[in-house]
């Protein structure tokens, strides 16, 4: 027994008419109903753990604008905001569903056959980062199948089950403004201290290095603000060794100064994340409780 071929809604080797139209469909109700945000794909500056499956240190370099529909319209999925013996911890998630041939299109690079697991998503509306936990390629909600599969198939979204993003000193530079400026403030800052005598006047956001050139930099950081009243100079994305009574300098201002002292990583700095980033805090209390200058202080041995 088999179907009738005249009609043969099931194509196995070929798009119909009809599925492209369907397609047409969906992707017009998505730029209608959505809203617009940012993919940005995970790039490594360090190698994979192959152990654990993480990156050491994940950079964000760029951000392509898309149309995405959100499904849970009703608010936040996940378990919401609550309070662990960590403290406050904010565990909302969301799902956005992407048109595939929109995602191929947008981004346009051979290595992105699809959204993937570890990449973010800016969203204007909240604005926030969510980070991708899984892609549903065969969501049911999402037009399962419609008219047969088609070649290469043709469910014609993807639906990305997110969650919000912790930040952990990821390099998030994209060149876009709205989204580099609102993870700024969100950078663990090193303070400089530098000898009076100095030429300049560095200005936010260029690049700091000691070396005999940027290229071959023994530091490298950039710049988050500077106080000429007290020499004072605040950094963030810190690479390298800060040394001492060594010329710092500014590659846009071509700001000269002279290093005084090492770089202070824990003055109050009011950091937006300083509910997570409480490493100084932990080990200032230890401090006062454990003797960490013997050997084993944990035992008698």
């Amino acid at each position: 027994m088999s179907t009738n071929f005249y009609f043969n809604n099931f194509p196995a080797n070929q798009i119909t008419s009809e599925q492209l139209l369907v397609e047409d469909l969906v992707i017009e109700a998505m730029q209608i109903h959505g809203m617009d945000v940012f993919y940005l794909p995970r790039t490594s500056r360090d190698s994979v753990d192959m152990l654990y499956g993480e990156d050491t240190l994940k950079t964000y370099t760029t951000a392509y604008p898309l149309e995405m529909y959100l499904e849970n319209v009703t608010g936040m999925d996940g378990e919401g905001d609550f309070i662990s013996k960590f403290g406050l911890e904010i565990r909302d998630e969301l799902t956005l569903l992407v048109s595939r041939r929109r995602f191929k299109y947008t981004t346009g690079a051979s290595n992105l056959i699809r959204p993937r697991e570890g990449d973010l998503i800016y969203v204007p509306l909240v604005q926030n980062f969510f980070e991708i936990t899984f892609v549903e390629h065969e969501n049911d909600q999402a037009m399962f199948y419609t008219l047969g599969r088609g070649r290469g198939g043709n469910v014609y979204v993807y639906a990305l089950k997110m969650k919000q993003f912790v930040f952990s000193e990821e390099v998030i530079s994209t060149g876009v403004d709205e989204i580099d400026e609102q993870i700024r403030d969100s950078y663990k800052r090193t303070q400089l201290s530098l000898l009076a005598g100095g030429s300049g006047t560095f200005v936010a956001d260029e690049i700091v290095y000691q070396g005999t050139s940027l290229a071959n930099a023994t530091f490298q950081s950039i710049v988050y603000s500077w106080t000429a009243s007290t020499r004072k100079l605040d950094v963030i994305r810190t690479i390298g060794t800060y040394a001492n009574n060594a010329n710092t300098i500014g590659v846009t201002s071509g700001a000269i100064w002279v290093s005084s002292g090492t770089a202070n990583t824990s003055y109050a700095d009011n950091n937006a994340f300083e509910d997570i980033i409480d490493n100084f805090r932990i080990e200032t209390e230890s401090d006062s409780i454990i003797d960490f200058t013997e050997t084993n202080p944990f035992g008698e041995a």
